[in-house]
């Protein structure tokens, strides 16, 4: 198979190569998918420079975690009557070499989920990492009719999940964006009031648009810079969830008194450490949102996997809006 891959850590344009390695076979309890669309993340960027410091966990790693395709062929213990679904796949190379950035995939049976025939590939490869994280952002501490959600970066992969996830849930949601372009993105995914962070205050416009009562929950993109917006923001009891950090060595620090006033809460949630039973739950809600028609992500770009260097760097850059696709 067609494959993409390095073997040692570095720059997308100094480690990536395109080239053939083996057909992946599935062992037990495993599914082969043939990828369609793999998805990139900012956790296959990090984990390609070695943001955190450690070392490659393998001597080669064919990177990224999410896909959709077709399963075409199933390991003992997985029914045949598996083989030719639609699906999209989620935690495709994590605790293993070879993720989706290739023609063939395998993955855990429990780590695919039935694509509905009138959801694309494109969009099913958006399902994983953003989705998911942005469901356990919004959903871990309750049922969202009726309550108000805040999502810091609302023009993000995660922020623009939430906005969707939170809208199919009967939520109002406000989101704060940067410039005039991810405004249009955080309007078209449903945000009712949409902030610019640079020119508003965003504490003063949340709760004028909430009768001074704040909202139930946030999503934050930055919640180290963003802490005291946080308690500005939040109403009574509310929680603020922290999903990403740009610096390693990042420390949060609460104000304590504010923070004790009003019952506040802090969640930190990392996908790749989410229980079995919440990313269980996270994909069978993200599947009917998207089989609803309700799930749009705003996808900025899909290229050939020949390209691949050209999409890990867009990726890294931070100037595109939206998910970044790569074609097999």
């Amino acid at each position: 198979m067609r494959a993409a891959f390095y073997d040692r850590q570095g720059s997308a344009r100094d480690v990536l190569q395109i080239g053939f390695l083996p057909d992946p076979e599935p062992q037990c309890g495993e599914v082969r998918v043939k990828v369609a669309v793999s998805g990139l993340n900012p956790s296959d960027v990090k984990n390609r420079t070695g943001f955190t410091g450690a070392p490659m966990p393998f001597a080669r790693i064919v990177p990224h975690q999410d896909a959709a395709g077709t399963i075409d062929k199933v390991g003992p213990g997985v029914p045949n009557t598996l083989i030719g679904e639609r699906v999209w796949v989620y935690k495709a190379q994590t605790g293993k070499a070879f993720g989706s950035a290739a023609e063939y995939v395998v993955v855990p049976a429990a780590h695919v989920v039935r694509l509905a025939d009138s959801v694309s590939f494109d969009t099913g490869a958006c399902l994983g990492v953003a989705a998911m994280t942005a469901h356990r952002c919004l959903f871990a501490d309750g049922d969202l009719r009726g309550k108000r959600v805040l999502v810091q970066g609302g023009a993000g992969a995660v922020g623009n999940a939430a906005i969707l996830l939170a809208k199919w849930a009967g939520a109002w949601v406000a989101a704060t964006v940067g410039r005039d372009e991810q405004a249009e993105v955080a309007g078209a995914a449903g945000a009712d009031l949409v902030i610019n962070r640079h020119e508003e205050n965003i504490a003063e416009k949340v709760k004028a648009a909430t009768n001074g009562q704040g909202v139930e929950r946030i999503v934050d993109v930055d919640l180290v810079a963003n802490i005291d917006i946080a308690v500005a923001c939040l109403a009574r009891d509310g929680i603020a969830s922290a999903y990403a950090t740009e610096d390693a060595g990042a420390r949060l620090s609460i104000p304590f008194i504010p923070a004790l006033r009003g019952g506040l809460a802090f969640r930190f949630v990392y996908f790749y450490t989410m229980p079995e039973v919440s990313l269980q739950k996270a994909a069978d809600e993200i599947a009917a949102c998207a089989a609803s028609g309700a799930y749009r992500p705003t996808i900025a770009m899909k290229l050939p996997l020949d390209q691949i260097v050209d999409a890990h760097e867009a990726q890294e850059n931070g100037k595109t809006i939206g998910k970044i696709l790569i074609e097999l």
